[in-house]
């Protein structure tokens, strides 16, 4: 088998077309129908609903957790209500892979281990991983059927991956299939 990998020259917010397009066609070509991504205050959720309009999938939003208010970076109310209007599910949950209480501790423990190895791919990567373990968490992705996760580095979407969902308490069952796009700079 052979497959298309978009790489972007640098990440960020500019690539997230290519990157939603790039996701969108494979999801036909696969059938899959569980779309999850990052969408801090609603960009990368209005625009995954332009670029997969016609396409018969569930998109799921994953927002920043309430511990990141004081900077800025949480879906306001409004911006959930637009999202949600949209008829994408949104989910705001303590990230999976970390800012939990472990990272109250020194050392290394394993979520932190396993995001930094995503890191070495790039930040898109880590949080397309992180984002799967939520909504499978939460109940909004169903591990017995591939899904595409995407995220990006600051904004938008930089990074999409073909992937089989687990629970967080079942990481070793993920697998990551495919990966769609990405950019070539871990940064």
């Amino acid at each position: 088998m052979e497959g298309k990998i978009v790489y972007f020259d640098t990440p960020g917010k500019d690539n997230t077309d290519a990157t939603l397009r790039a996701a969108r066609q494979r999801a036909h070509e696969l059938g899959i129908r569980q779309i999850v991504f990052a969408s801090t205050h609603g960009y990368t959720a209005r625009r995954a609903k332009a670029i997969f309009d016609g396409l018969a999938v569930e998109l799921i939003a994953v927002s920043i957790c309430a511990a990141f208010d004081d900077v800025g970076w949480t879906m306001t109310a409004e911006e959930r209500r637009e999202v949600e209007g949209l008829g994408i599910r949104v989910l705001t949950s303590l990230h999976a892979l970390g800012d939990d209480v472990n990272e109250s501790f020194k050392g290394d423990v394993p979520n932190k281990i396993v995001r930094e190895t995503l890191y070495r791919f790039c930040q898109g990567m880590k949080v397309a991983v992180e984002v799967a373990i939520m909504a499978a968490d939460a109940g909004l992705l169903d591990p017995a059927q591939e899904a595409i996760a995407i995220a990006g580095t600051g904004e938008g979407a930089d990074t999409a991956i073909v992937l089989k969902p687990a629970y967080a308490r079942k990481f070793n069952e993920m697998e990551i299939r495919e990966i769609l796009a990405k950019p070539r700079s871990a940064s």
